[in-house]
């Protein structure tokens, strides 16, 4: 079976990004593709996701992620940075330009699988 899906449109998400879901349904629980875009400066909460690997795909820009308390990993487009199930995670923003990337989970994200575990207030 071929598919071609209209992506939702974009909205704003607490973690502090853009989120345009591409693949999110429970008729395929095994996986779900997202494209995030982070503005300049910005830096995502920390949170993790229980039960699911998350994958950033960097397209366009520059990123610092943060995964599992290591140091900092420097990230540009073409780069795939992954994220164990569980694992603590963010992304900060050091260009001047949008950071995007695609966030492929397996299995697929669901908001009861996100917690926020940023220690600062919202």
């Amino acid at each position: 079976m071929t598919l071609k899906v209209q992506p939702a449109a974009e909205y704003w998400f607490e973690e502090r990004c853009h989120i345009t879901e591409w693949w999110n349904t429970p008729a395929d629980a095994a996986v779900s593709v997202a494209r995030a875009r982070v503005e300049p400066g910005v830096t995502t909460r920390l949170h993790r996701l229980e039960g699911v690997t998350e994958r950033y795909v960097i397209l366009e820009g520059t990123g610092c992620a943060e995964v599992a308390g290591a140091a900092p990993l420097e990230v540009g487009a073409g780069d795939v940075v992954v994220v164990p199930p569980g694992a603590s995670q963010r992304i900060r923003n050091v260009g001047a330009c949008d950071l995007v990337f695609l966030a492929v989970c397996t299995p697929r994200f669901t908001r009861e699988a996100y917690e926020d575990i940023d220690p600062d207030p919202m």
